[in-house]
């Protein structure tokens, strides 16, 4: 592979007018796709195989034109102190509203507060649901600000007005903290190589990388139906791949350059040894990302495998534009340890007596007391990790939402007036097709469901025009993502179970509470076969890269260290509301469902990164005659400031989407922010040279029939010094 890439680099930078041009192009035609196309809706939220689904999809068969996927709203009115909304002037103001809103082209029904009876017991609390036949992210501005001017209209009236469901959904924002993090890497940049030129490369690849990506999933974001969370998850990894792997192939050219060679010879060896590390930690990123796949939730599936073709591109833009724009830097680009005017260093540093770096002395450190180190880190970890122990996973509702937001708002007057467990009521389907007396099956679902713990209120059941199917909505007393209303869930759940026996009715859960209960439980039973299939996969991957068993087995359970160490920072933040105002964290509550087994993905494929990338090194060492503690010296020599930068660079592109209005983008910009903390300067700048120090020669042992297996990939580049050397000799021949 070392050879092939060389020839690829080498290529790349005397043919930079045709390569540059055709990433151009690309970019080009990436964009046009993306202004002409269709505007994306909302992405469909299907779990396939849960209960709530299958009661979702009977009501779609069973009651057509219900507009069951549609958009809904609850116009939520609170009277003025001392005053009723029973009292004529507050009706009167209701009632039109009401009848404003039902005028809407896109609207299905409007409820009446006083004909639905949905007023509270003590008269000061009324809502109106609005219900679209269109989805949030759907519906016409015309249609959301009629909602909102109605509200207004009420409000002026004197009445409190707020408003709840995804009608007003809006799409998410990241703020300036992104651009801010990306001018945090372009800073560390130019203080890792001293120059403007060399640190504009890294940038530049990277954002023709994620504009090419992002453009190509909003031009077929309508088509796959593809939600906007998935270009920002996209554009998020990309970036930071992006700049990381076109930073270490700048890195190594520079070096080539130190060493004497010319440019386009030393373009094509940092291809073809960089570029090997660059092809491996992108392969791990993606497996972990194309992974997401086997949990079975599409859009999960869709997110994973857009980043992935992001990370894809990073790729193949590091071995072949980066290659071409150092062509087209030329000496702007200095070898390593010579410094441009920028930081006043013209001079070459070899110039000055030799002193070990702070990589050298750290890992020289680390070698003299692996032990101590080792233990000093895992202990770290360990008790960063404590407070994944109380995880609570659930999804974002309305109650999680900024407490300046009216869907805030909106929930709270509903909960003052109904209770916490009317923001979350349950649908129970019963499906009485094949029962004898479909009416009497509906009366007894009822029964046994009031009789259950938790239950506040239960309506008559509302059979479809057939008869033989009935919708009943349950009140739970407790708010959606509390542990009580999960087990009111499963315990209509088992009730449903004596039903069918006794009658063979199917009696089926839904709404959106138990869509989320069923997620969670589905991403739960997925954790563990999903970490067996991606860690698996890599781990095999890194023998053939490593040529080792216990190196690869090391960068797992190190991965698995830093892994639960950035959960417990996500729970000790989002969960316990510890430095929350720092984060912009508003509202504390349940984990989302998805981020553990997201994390897991994501931080394994860029856990990896650092391992390729710093442990290449010290094999290359060890290859080419160096002792084991030695090796581990001279890897951290060579690639200590460049991961540290890397890392740097990577949480400062995470930590910029914290200021997302987007929770969940958030939170997973924390904790990938955070994880990349953990896993590069404790696990691979502490643990791992610490336990190769332990192990010696044993790291790099591999038992002698799996070696003959295994292809010979070549990351360390010995072929291309084998070919430098025989181009050595050919040289002083001709000379002689």
């Amino acid at each position: 592979m070392a050879t092939f890439l060389y020839k690829l680099g080498r290529l790349s930078f005397r043919r930079r007018h045709v390569v540059a041009l055709i990433w151009v192009a690309l970019l080009t035609l990436a964009g046009v796709g993306a202004a002409s196309a269709p505007a994306a809706g909302n992405s469909s939220f299907s779990i396939p195989g849960t209960e709530a689904q299958k009661a979702f999809d009977l009501l779609e068969q069973r009651f057509p034109g219900t507009s069951a996927d549609g958009a809904t709203a609850r116009v939520v009115f609170k009277a003025p102190s001392g005053e009723k909304m029973t009292d004529p002037g507050n009706k009167a103001t209701v009632q039109d509203t009401v009848k404003e809103l039902s005028d809407g082209s896109e609207v299905v029904r409007v409820t009446d507060p006083y004909q639905a009876k949905a007023v509270s017991k003590d008269g000061t609390i009324a809502y109106a649901q609005v219900s679209y036949k269109v989805s949030g992210m759907e519906l016409d501005d015309a249609a959301k600000d009629a909602l909102k001017d109605s509200a207004q209209d009420a409000r002026k009236a004197g009445l409190t007005v707020e408003i709840g469901g995804d009608a007003l959904q809006a799409v998410p924002h990241t703020g300036s903290s992104e651009v801010i993090g990306i001018a945090v890497a372009a800073v560390v940049l130019v203080i890792t190589f001293g120059s403007l030129v060399a640190a504009g490369l890294p940038l530049l690849t990277a954002l023709i990388g994620v504009g090419i990506g992002v453009s190509a999933i909003t031009g077929l974001a309508s088509a796959l139906d593809l939600g906007t969370t998935t270009s920002t998850l996209a554009m998020m990894i990309g970036l930071a791949v992006g700049i990381d792997y076109a930073l270490f192939i700048v890195s190594r050219y520079r070096a080539e350059l130190a060493e004497g060679r010319e440019r386009e010879e030393a373009a094509g060896r940092a291809v073809g040894t960089a570029g090997s590390a660059v092809v491996f930690a992108g392969l791990t990123v993606v497996i972990a990302l194309v992974g997401l796949s086997v949990v079975n939730i599409p859009m999960l599936t869709k997110m994973g495998i857009a980043a992935a073709g992001t990370v894809a591109i990073a790729v193949l833009i590091a071995l072949t534009m980066v290659p071409a724009l150092l062509g087209y830097a030329g000496r702007k680009v200095k070898p390593m340890g010579e410094k441009g005017k920028l930081l006043g260093r013209a001079k070459k540093e070899q110039d000055r007596p030799a002193k070990p770096n702070l990589g050298t002395r750290w890992a020289s450190f680390v070698v003299r007391r692996p032990l101590a180190v080792l233990l000093l880190g895992v202990i770290g970890l360990g008790a960063a990790a404590v407070p994944a122990t109380s995880l609570e996973l659930g999804l974002p509702d309305d109650g999680s939402q900024p407490t300046s937001t009216t869907q805030r708002r909106a929930y709270d007057l509903l909960s003052e007036g109904f209770g916490p467990g009317f923001n979350g009521p349950l649908m129970v389907v019963v499906d009485a097709k094949n029962s004898d007396d479909p009416k009497a099956v509906f009366t007894e679902t009822g029964d046994e469901i009031k009789g259950l713990k938790d239950v506040v209120t239960v309506t008559p059941a509302q059979p479809n025009k057939a008869g033989d199917t009935a919708t009943i909505t349950v009140v739970p007393g407790s708010k959606p993502s509390s542990v009580t209303t999960e087990n009111l869930v499963h315990g209509i759940r088992d009730a449903g179970a004596d039903i069918k026996a006794d009658t063979d009715a199917n009696v089926l859960v839904t709404g959106s509470t138990a869509m989320n209960i069923d997620v969670s439980e589905k991403l739960n039973d997925a954790l563990v076969p999903y970490l067996v299939l991606v860690v698996g996969l890599a781990f095999l991957l890194l023998i053939v890269v490593f040529r080792s068993i216990l190196v690869p087995l090391k960068a797992a359970l190190g991965f698995l260290l830093s892994v639960m160490a950035a959960l417990g920072a996500v729970v000790a933040v989002f969960q316990w509301g510890w430095l929350s105002g720092l984060m912009g964290v508003e509202q504390t509550g349940p984990v989302m469902s998805m981020m553990p087994i997201f994390m897991v993905g994501v931080v394994f494929g860029l856990a990896m990164d650092y391992e390729v990338f710093l442990v290449t090194r010290m094999r290359e060492a060890y290859v080419h005659g160096e002792k084991p503690a030695q090796a581990v010296v001279t890897g951290f020599r060579h690639g200590a400031r460049v991961v540290t930068a890397a890392a740097v660079i990577m949480m400062a592109v995470f930590a910029g989407f914290i200021g997302s209005s987007e929770s969940m983008v958030k939170m997973i910009g924390f904790g990938l922010a955070i994880a990349v903390f953990f896993d590069a300067f404790i696990v691979r700048m502490a643990i791992v040279p610490a336990v190769l120090a332990l192990l010696g020669r044993k790291a790099w042992w591999l038992p002698k029939w799996l070696d003959r297996a295994l292809p010979n990939v070549d990351v360390e580049g010995e072929g291309l010094r084998t070919r430098t050397d025989r181009g050595d000799e050919d040289r002083e021949l001709v000379r002689a």
